[in-house]
């Protein structure tokens, strides 16, 4: 009777979480337009970021879960930090991508991070993919091919952008693979509290080492750190890292690619960035492509 519950209220979670996950990734898809807002550097910008989000999982975890925390292995607190290491990337590349480049195109290029997730289970898990999955797969990498050939054309010097915005989707999907594996016997809260900490680490080393000064920011600045802080640390990211306790890391990074739809939206908006047609031709035939992928996944 008891494991019938227990079975019962998991089927629960794992059903509310996929409605949160869409929730998440909408909270996600300003991270653009707030990047882009920000004056401060790149470095700057992850460095609040973090330092606005962490007391929230700080002070919760070190006041009820440090038995939790003292009953780590060695390797499961190396995992968190390889976790948070794969963070502090994505988020560095990520803003500078949208610095550098239009948010369309930044948004698109990094939504290849499924495509990173199905290779590296392959790799490590040897799990089998149809080959209509594998032509999704192709038929994605050509539309992000042709949206950065294009954007390098019609504005120099966006190159390095679009080439930032490959990365972020490659360490954002290292990032959910090292969760997944990591979540299965680490509680949400004090994963993420790890996971944020090091991350901390090193944009704090960074801000030092790259000599990015601490103060000295707009107000507006800091207003919109804090905004961000909220609404893509907590509200996304924190969110992402508790429902991989329920959800395939393949299935968080693929309905990731919801993002492209509305951060795209939010640059008309905000920005007036209005896309060429070309550039939403390859924007369409990456999300063909990675629809094409998830339909045929296992």
């Amino acid at each position: 009777m008891e494991n019938n519950i227990e079975k019962r209220n998991s089927n629960i979670f794992a059903k509310n979480a996929r409605i949160v996950a869409v929730f998440a990734v909408a909270m996600g898809a300003t991270s653009g337009i707030l990047g882009k807002a920000i004056t401060a550097s790149s470095m700057a910008i992850g460095f609040y970021r973090l330092t606005f989000a962490l007391p929230f999982f700080a002070i919760p975890v070190l006041l009820h879960e440090r038995e939790t925390l003292k009953s780590l292995t060695l390797k499961q607190v190396a995992g968190c930090a390889v976790a948070g290491i794969f963070l502090f990337c994505h988020f560095f590349c990520w803003f500078n991508a949208v610095k550098m480049t239009k948010i369309a195109s930044a948004v698109v290029l990094q939504s290849l991070h499924p495509l990173v997730v199905l290779v590296v289970t392959l790799i490590f898990f040897k799990s089998h993919v149809k080959g209509k999955a594998v032509l999704g797969i192709c038929i994605a990498l050509a539309g992000a091919a042709l949206m950065a050939g294009l954007d390098y054309s019609a504005a120099g010097g966006s190159f390095a952008g679009d080439i930032f915005a490959i990365f972020t989707g490659v360490f954002y999907g290292l990032y959910f693979c090292v969760g997944n594996v990591m979540r299965k016997n680490i509680p949400a809260g004090v994963y993420v509290f790890l996971v944020f900490s090091f991350c901390w680490i090193c944009f704090t080393l960074g801000m030092i080492f790259s000599g990015t000064p601490f103060t000295g920011y707009p107000a507006a600045d800091y207003l919109w750190l804090l905004v961000m802080a909220m609404a893509c640390q907590i509200g996304a990211h924190a969110v992402f890292n508790w429902v991989l306790g329920y959800v395939t890391p393949l299935f968080l990074s693929t309905w990731g690619n919801a993002e492209i739809v509305i951060s795209t939206l939010l640059a008309l908006v905000f920005f007036g960035e209005i896309p060429t047609l070309l550039q939403v031709a390859g924007g369409a035939i990456t999300i063909a492509g990675l629809l094409i992928y998830n339909f045929n996944e296992n």
